[in-house]
């Protein structure tokens, strides 16, 4: 099973009706998020030709307002993001929005992983997912992904330091044939790429999934090409597939095809890159902010965000799946800095 699919197109002609009756439904179930749309002229019933059309929220805002569109009674899980400054996101879900997130983000990693569980390494340690009703980013980022392995392995110890005796047992377990790894890329990079290069662990079966912090490896002069080339060369890992999600819509990754240089959408989602001047979308080429749109969220107005991260789209329908092929360029200057893993702190 796959879910990228659909040509740009056809993608268009799908998601948007999909998002304008969400628009509707939401502003209906929501107070805050009506009177937002009220404020930017954007009457009820309004007519939308195209997702460039349809009205977008600051993520920024979730830090701010509470936005759902379920009662109190029926919120199941409250995930949090990881800001740095105090504040942060929160995102409301019900049980079924748990279950669609949780479904949808198996159907789109079933593109790399395959439909059967995988002996699991985790780049982390088991305290992120302590508290199992508020998450971070970070724990749910980890808790997310959990449920698609097996035979799990932390590679952290319980005081945050690297366990390279449960890696070789795991590898001796699981090794010689395909097994999935997991983590946030700086992790992944401190404390797994150089505990396999030092201790010359094989890690050739591995399928790396990794997300988020690259901004602490510019100083070491890493970036998504040296990634790759360093793990290949030292470790034997090849299937290296990085992702772009955050936890304001959660179940939505934008996962890195087999070319290993571009991030597709699911199906289900789109991006638009916007001038951050005129706020026009910007064709293909041009850098921008980068909006996301999904139809996954139901419990909350989250189908229409506009981050604060710079991107360009590569290419339309040309790279290894269809859709857009696009590059997240970093933070907005000045944008609060945050992150699922640069908010770790090593043990001393």
């Amino acid at each position: 099973m796959t879910v990228f699919t659909l040509a740009q197109r056809e993608r268009e002609a799908q998601l948007l009706p999909r998002l304008a009756e969400l628009t509707e439904r939401h502003r209906a179930r929501g107070a805050a998020y009506d009177n937002i749309l009220n404020a930017i002229g954007h009457a009820r019933g309004r007519r939308y030709d195209t997702i460039a059309d349809l009205p977008w929220l600051p993520v920024r805002l979730f830090k701010t307002q509470e936005l759902k569109s379920i009662p109190d009674d029926a919120v199941f899980k409250v995930l949090t993001s990881s800001g740095t400054t105090g504040d942060v996101s929160r995102i409301y879900l019900d049980k079924d929005a748990a279950a669609a997130q949780t479904r949808m983000l198996g159907q789109t990693l079933q593109t790399v992983l395959g439909p059967k569980r995988l002996p699991m390494l985790i780049v982390d340690s088991t305290a992120i997912i302590k508290n199992r009703r508020s998450f971070s980013a970070r724990g749910a980022g980890v808790l997310g992904m959990v449920t698609f392995g097996r035979d799990h392995v932390w590679v952290l110890d319980e005081h945050d330091r690297p366990d390279v005796e449960a890696v070789r047992g795991f590898l001796a377990r699981h090794g010689d044939r395909p097994f999935l790894i997991f983590g946030f890329t700086f992790m992944v990079w401190l404390y797994l790429y150089e505990l396999a290069r030092d201790h010359r662990l094989d890690l050739s079966n591995g399928v790396l999934v990794h997300s988020g912090g690259w901004k602490k490896l510019v100083d070491r002069r890493v970036d998504n090409a040296e990634f790759r080339r360093a793990f290949r060369a030292d470790t034997g890992l090849t299937r290296v597939h990085n992702f772009y999600g955050m936890v304001e819509q959660i179940g939505v990754v934008y996962l890195e095809g087999p070319d290993g240089n571009s991030l597709y959408c699911p199906d289900f989602a789109d991006v638009v890159i916007r001038d951050p001047v005129t706020w026009e979308p910007l064709p293909p080429g041009r850098a921008g902010l980068v909006e996301v749109v999904s139809t996954l969220p139901e419990s909350y107005p989250g189908h229409v965000l506009l981050t604060e991260d710079l991107g360009v789209v590569h290419g339309v329908d040309d790279g290894a799946w269809p859709g857009k092929r696009f590059s997240i360029l970093g933070r907005l200057p000045r944008a609060e800095a945050r992150g699922c893993s640069d908010t770790f702190q090593a043990a001393a």
